[in-house]
């Protein structure tokens, strides 16, 4: 289907009506960011020790000398045997963000409950270059409610993006974004913020992209046409009028 076509007199009006709207939802947006940076803390007082590469970690010690941590809840369950589509669409985005991060004291790090070694086998295949530790031994998923029990989704409701929702609308793992403050006198850990669902999509470039195509992001659910990186088909079919 086509959109109707005008005179470029015509199509000047239109976009500068689309212009208005798209000024106000920035101004939304930067009051949005404005009230996220406002938000009050908690001071994390569970230790928990994650397994890294490098060994046992604090969470700390994740904040890799930076202030800052924002931590990805990645969907790789311990029995899973690969990580969720939709997490590893959003993390191919984020190796070339590391040195800009990095050097504006935020450090990035995935954090999922598989054990290191599937982590890092996964991590391997995708090709990807950010922190990425293991939380397998510890209530770090459950505790920031991105990870489900068998006895929780036996319940009548469980806790997910501040809401309690019924379990058959959720999984044993979904995907979420937290982040972190560590006080440098003391060395005190504070939860800043988080973010479920669609909350971190802004992440994901190639939608923001997709956004301004002519066809839009084209789909029939939220991001059905995702695969990961290595499993679209190497040459893209020609476009079909019945498609």
């Amino acid at each position: 289907m086509q959109n109707e076509v005008v005179s470029r007199e015509e199509w000047l009006e239109a976009r500068r009506a689309l212009l208005a709207k798209e000024k106000e939802a920035t101004r939304l947006r930067d009051s949005v960011n404005a009230a996220r940076l406002a938000l009050p803390w908690v001071k994390v007082d569970k230790d928990y020790v994650f397994e890294t590469p490098e060994g046992r970690k604090s969470l700390a010690d994740l904040f890799d000398g930076r202030s800052q941590l924002v931590i990805y809840h990645f969907m790789l369950g311990p029995d899973w045997d690969a990580g969720c589509t939709g997490c590893s669409f959003l993390s191919d985005h984020v190796d070339g963000a590391l040195p800009h991060l990095n050097h504006h004291d935020v450090t990035w790090v995935a954090v999922s409950r598989a054990p290191l070694d599937k982590i890092a086998a996964y991590k391997q295949r995708m090709g990807w270059k950010f922190p990425w530790v293991s939380s397998f031994g510890n209530d770090f998923n459950f505790d920031y409610h991105v990870s489900f029990s068998p006895e929780d989704l036996a319940k009548d409701k469980v806790f997910y993006n501040f809401t309690p929702m019924p379990p058959a609308d959720a999984n044993d793992e979904l995907p979420g974004l937290s982040a972190f403050y560590r006080n440098d006198n003391k060395g005190e850990v504070f939860h800043t913020y988080s973010s479920y669902a669609r909350g971190p999509e802004e992440l994901i470039g190639t939608l923001m992209i997709l956004d301004r195509a002519p066809k839009g992001r084209n789909e029939d659910s939220t991001m059905n046409f995702v695969r990961r990186h290595d499993e679209y088909e190497e040459a893209a079919k020609a476009p079909s009028c019945c498609h």
